[in-house]
């Protein structure tokens, strides 16, 4: 495969750190935009009178668009060139983040959040090539990934924060204006120290049929397990379920029979590491996705916190998350094993999940310390493995490796919140059940309670 470019790719450029560091912006701002949504819902939904399956989608329709456009949007940028599609995608989530800002109702919020993930899906695989090219030492590399996997998490931690302070003094709209300043310097800066025109010859066109196929039976399954607690009849929520798995087959044996397949499952079978570093990228924002789904809103409805205050306390989850992402090069090089540094950060995990399960009874302080060590174990896996995908890819396919490692974390993080979302909402409505069984709660109240928590938390205020 030949590569085309007027520009020599070598990590001794001149402005290859400042490009890196340019990188950063996109990357923070897609999970900032993600997490500081888990504050504002109880904002949105006192504003537009939400149910409960309509907050989750409000939250989970993001993570899930760009999971079932990363993979195409990675062959794009293979074939166009990361420089360029980068910048399309920048421009883009900058116009959808300021209609998004004065969406009229639930459902326009819901759109737009789809467009704004398919534009968020546009930016992934670009940074990612676009590292993989300015960074040819691996040693080097790695350090980049881990930089760009801290400014990941570092947005998604800082989500919260960020969003609260928002909150206190304007508008749930005025979170997703905080993109337009965050784009700035990439779209100024961007056209002079990226690589520009690289472009790989002799691929083919990618498969639109599979993205389509694939989005088919996700959003359905996601709409499934939403609907097992919440509709009427569990008709819908088994169809939902059955059609996603059925499609879902129809998509893995396309893939695997493919000349030239969307998602290279032959491959990934054949190489155990880069099925395990897909596997735990999946399974780390999950659990991550669900977590800081809950907690956020677990400060706010049950203590009565501020969107700010709540922000502020989970302050040090941000730092875990950098400290833990940064470390894991220096710990894997001594270790001489990224495995056992992800193993152990797994670990850690679950020391900080006991921490949170045992501090709900405890107080919120132990909560937050157990988020803080759950986010500091998320850390190695994040940034190790994705450098193994990164690694593994085979010449002009670094934005299609990347595009692959960020699917199984968005993937993870939209599941995360779907089935995290899903098991809130079933014990909260049979801890209402049972209320109202005891006579604790008038029935009046049952029915406008168990669409939402944050509404009636809002008008009990």
């Amino acid at each position: 495969m030949s590569i085309k470019s007027d520009q020599p790719i070598t990590s001794d450029v001149p402005h290859t750190w400042l490009a890196l560091l340019l990188l950063c912006f996109p990357t923070a701002v897609l999970t900032l935009d993600m997490s500081a949504l888990y504050v504002a819902l109880p904002h949105i939904a006192a504003s537009f009178g939400t149910t409960a399956v309509e907050e989750l989608w409000i939250l989970d329709i993001y993570p899930l668009m760009i999971a079932g456009f990363l993979i195409p949007m990675g062959g794009m940028s293979d074939r166009w060139g990361n420089h360029c599609v980068l910048l399309i995608g920048a421009v883009a989530f900058v116009v959808l983040s300021a209609i998004a800002s004065m969406a009229p109702t639930a459902s326009t919020l819901i759109i737009v959040r789809a467009a704004l993930g398919i534009a968020g899906a546009i930016l992934m695989p670009a940074t990612l090539g676009l590292i993989s090219e300015l960074f040819q030492s691996p040693q080097q590399r790695r350090l980049a990934i881990s930089i760009w996997t801290s400014a990941f998490m570092a947005g998604f931690a800082l989500g919260p924060i960020i969003g609260g302070a928002l909150l206190e003094f304007f508008g749930w709209g005025a979170i997703f204006l905080l993109a337009v300043p965050v784009m700035l310097p990439l779209l100024m800066a961007g056209p002079m120290v990226f690589p520009k025109n690289l472009k790989h010859e002799g691929q083919k066109q990618y498969d639109w049929l599979s993205s389509i196929l694939f989005l088919a039976a996700i959003l359905p399954f996601v709409h499934g397990l939403k609907e097992l607690v919440s509709a009427e009849t569990k008709f819908s929520a088994v169809l939902g379920l059955a059609w996603g798995l059925l499609v879902g087959g129809v998509f893995v044996v396309r893939q695997l029979k493919a000349s030239n397949p969307l998602l290279d499952l032959n491959m990934i079978l054949s190489n155990s590491a880069l099925a395990t570093a897909l596997t735990v990228l999946l399974l780390g924002p999950a659990i991550v996705g669900g977590l800081t789904l809950f907690v956020p809103q677990y400060l706010q409805l049950t203590y009565r916190l501020s969107a700010v205050a709540a922000g502020t306390l989970i302050t040090p989850a941000s730092l875990g998350l950098i400290i833990g992402a940064l470390i894991s090069p220096i710990l894997s090089r001594k270790a001489r094993s990224s495995g056992a540094i992800i193993g152990a950060g797994f670990l850690v995990m679950s020391v900080g999940l006991v921490t949170i399960a045992l501090g709900v009874h405890l107080g919120p302080v132990w909560v937050v310390a157990g988020l803080v060590i759950v986010y500091f174990g998320c850390g190695p896996f994040d940034a190790l493995a994705t450098d193994i995908v990164i690694s593994s890819a085979p010449e002009g396919k670094s934005a299609s490796a990347g595009a692959a490692a960020e699917t199984a974390t968005e993937l993870g993080m939209g599941l995360g919140i779907a089935l995290f979302g899903t098991l809130g909402t079933a014990v909260y409505q049979k801890i209402l059940t049972g209320r109202l069984i005891n006579g604790d709660i008038e029935s009046s109240i049952i029915e406008r309670a168990k669409n939402s928590f944050s509404v009636v938390m809002a008008e009990a205020s």
